[in-house]
């Protein structure tokens, strides 16, 4: 059994793109034309492919496919690249899509990107999710690389060490005095109004667990974006846990506090496709130059 390379590529399209509509809007056909490249291609594979929803998802065998669609287009980019001259420079960018974590997102990811578009022709899509379900993505073919939590690799992956984000447990003075008036020890933090970044966000359970409070559930602000989350707990919300780049200037002129207890160290890796992708490859080592440049050293041993 074979898969034609260009009915993979329709179906990648219409996964990226959301819609059979949108997805013929891009390859320059018809909706028509599409979905019959789908059928076409589920007839031959014998395998539903995508789940017609909108957005479209796609069923476990039609990630397979999606996956090897992006591979080829990937090498396909590295090959092109080979040949130098008017054909590299003709070359439509390729599309990358990448798994980050919103600290990352908001702070040292994206000037890496900037210089990695300077020198090659690629453009980014970008997926943002916590750092412990980024390695998720790449498992389901949805990415190719990921900014991850995760430090074994993902099957068919590369894994290599980019540092450790690390957190403060902080708020603001006026906070502190209406919420801990007897100062910020477990019991109070753990009764006391927090901000989470979501519902499946742990960073400041595991600060609770870390300081030795007892199980709570106290009043939680939910605030889904990294530097609206930080703004939050500067307005007084809530306690929360920030990194240096979001708490360091408050903390040193006392608009926010430090609440005491360990740092909270978040170890983050880069994983991705094991292509022997030139391309791939330089995206590597340009997110691992700036977050060794921006982030505490990993712990070695």
């Amino acid at each position: 059994m074979q898969i034609p390379l260009d009915l993979a590529r329709t179906l990648a399209a219409v996964v990226d793109q959301g819609t059979f509509e949108s997805a013929a809007a891009e390859l320059r056909v018809t909706p028509s034309a599409v979905s019959q490249r789908v059928k076409q291609l589920e007839q031959r594979l014998g395998r539903v492919l995508v789940v017609r929803s909108k957005p479209v998802r796609t069923t476990e065998a039609g990630a397979a496919v999606v996956r090897l669609a992006r591979q080829l287009a990937l090498l396909e980019h590295d090959a092109l690249a080979a040949f130098g001259g008017d054909d590299a420079a003709s070359a439509r960018p390729t599309t990358v899509p990448l798994a980050v974590n919103a600290d990352s997102l908001a702070t040292w990811f994206l000037p890496a990107l900037a210089r990695i578009a300077e020198d090659h022709p690629v453009v980014f899509d970008l997926h943002r999710d916590d750092q412990d379900f980024t390695a998720g993505l790449l498992e389901s073919g949805a990415v190719m690389g990921a900014v991850t939590s995760q430090a074994t690799p993902v099957a068919g992956c590369l894994v290599r060490p980019l540092g450790v984000m690390r957190y403060t447990a902080v708020a603001t003075p006026a906070w502190v005095a209406r919420w801990c008036p007897g100062g910020a020890d477990a019991a109070s933090l753990a009764a006391a109004p927090r901000v989470d970044f979501d519902r499946r966000d742990d960073l400041q359970g595991e600060y609770l667990r870390l300081v030795g409070a007892d199980a709570a559930d106290p009043p939680r602000h939910f605030v889904p974006a990294s530097n609206d989350f930080a703004t939050a707990i500067k307005l007084g919300l809530g306690w929360g846990l920030l990194p240096g780049f979001q708490a360091d200037d408050e903390l040193a002129d006392g608009r926010l506090v430090a609440l005491g207890g360990p740092p909270v160290d978040v170890p983050l890796h880069w994983q991705q496709w094991n292509l022997g992708s030139p391309l791939l490859d330089a995206i590597a080592d340009g997110l691992t130059r700036e977050a060794r440049r921006s982030l505490e050293p990993s712990v070695v041993g």
